[in-house]
């Protein structure tokens, strides 16, 4: 496993290193965060959890290490966080179960499609 801490430091520093060598995209993804971070309906352990189960299904380690640390400031417990991580593995099993369902859709499109012309 990952030094979580030492991550995270390392990686604000590169974070910071990108903004240097293209300031227009950090500053575009700033505010797209930023306008994601204001809340209206959903309380600040709300959108932590959601951002971890998204963090999970995504598989962006930096966004875990971020949302995390987030998520203990907010007060959310380690039994909150299992909770929402057991939605997001339902979730991915969820999306693959309806993508291999797709795939053969778009299997028997594609060879229905061969065998009419071939026909």
């Amino acid at each position: 496993m990952l030094d979580w801490t030492g991550y995270r430091t390392e990686l604000k520093a590169r974070v910071g290193d990108f903004g240097k060598a293209a300031p227009d995209a950090l500053r575009g993804y700033a505010a797209l965060a930023s306008g994601a971070a204001k809340t209206q309906h959903l309380d600040a352990r709300t959108r932590e959890l959601i951002s971890l189960a998204v963090a999970v299904t995504t598989r962006c380690d930096g966004c875990i290490t971020s949302h995390v640390e987030a998520a203990i400031k907010a007060g959310v417990t380690r039994d909150e966080i299992a909770e929402a991580l057991g939605v997001a593995i339902a979730m991915n099993a969820g999306a693959a179960l309806v993508y291999s369902a797709c795939t053969l859709d778009c299997f028997e499109q594609t060879t229905a499609g061969q065998s009419a012309a071939a026909g």
